[in-house]
């Protein structure tokens, strides 16, 4: 079961959306509110799994409410899921941004129940594959970039790079045993998936135990650390350089 809630400055947008949700047998709307003081008591107080969350709204915009949440999130060390969200708005023009804020679905209103339906459908597909990763043991990472969800294997993470509001998550060669061939060109190096997101934020979504962030653009799998030298760290034919900052955390790992 989905335990969500919603927030709207509009009325008759909160109602319609109680009466969608009342129309599925996985999602719990326990609770409406239109001011977002009153929707944020309720987070810091009660386990909620989705946040319906209108952008438009008089006070502060949904994108800089969502935006504070996550930074929020952060800093908190406690063991648990992510906050879902779903935007909802008028204004198409906000469908980018809340994508690249790795939203679940944007509903454009006025949307139908079919249109929700798919949306929370989504939901409930991103919280099975949590849940399953958790208890099956298997680490997988699911980030959003180019309008798709795109599941990754920590196995599979070579180095995460920051650009800016961006991250580059390299990845490890997909092993082809047809390549290379004259005239054909390589298809063997996986491409890299650059998704709009913060350093924090992603450290934040990686194991502290085989991830460590080194520098202030770079975030290493530590079982992909081929040698240390001169505060430089060498991983698949590239040399990262250790920030100062970082460099006793570093060392620490490899202390005996």
């Amino acid at each position: 079961m989905i335990r969500a809630i919603a927030l709207d400055d509009e009325p008759p947008a909160l109602r319609v959306l109680t009466h969608f949700c009342q129309q599925v047998d996985f999602v719990d709307l326990q609770k409406t509110f239109t001011r977002t003081v009153e929707a944020l008591r309720h987070l810091e107080q009660f386990p909620t799994d989705l946040l319906f969350l209108d952008i438009n709204m008089p006070s502060v915009s949904g994108i800089d409410f969502y935006k504070a949440l996550s930074d929020t999130s952060a800093d908190d060390t406690s063991p648990k899921q992510p906050l879902m969200v779903i935007f909802t708005t008028a204004y198409a023009e906000y469908a980018v941004e809340g994508f690249t804020l790795n939203a679940v679905d944007y509903l454009l209103k006025p949307f139908t129940f079919e249109r929700f339906l798919q949306a929370v459908n989504k939901a409930a597909d991103f919280q099975r594959w949590q849940q399953h990763s958790e208890t099956t043991g298997e680490a997988y990472l699911y980030v959003r970039a180019d309008y798709t969800l795109h599941k990754i294997a920590f196995s599979d993470i070579v180095l995460i790079e920051g650009l800016d509001d961006y991250l580059k998550i390299h990845l490890h060669p997909v092993n082809r045993a047809d390549v290379p061939r004259a005239g054909v060109p390589r298809t063997d190096v996986a491409r890299p998936i650059v998704a709009r997101m913060t350093m924090k934020a992603m450290q934040e979504r990686l194991p502290p135990a085989d991830f460590i962030r080194v520098h202030r653009s770079y975030i290493v799998p530590l079982r992909r650390v081929e040698a240390v030298r001169n505060k430089t760290i060498f991983i698949a034919g590239r040399e990262i350089p250790i920030g100062a900052s970082y460099e006793a955390d570093f060392l620490s790992r490899f202390s005996t």
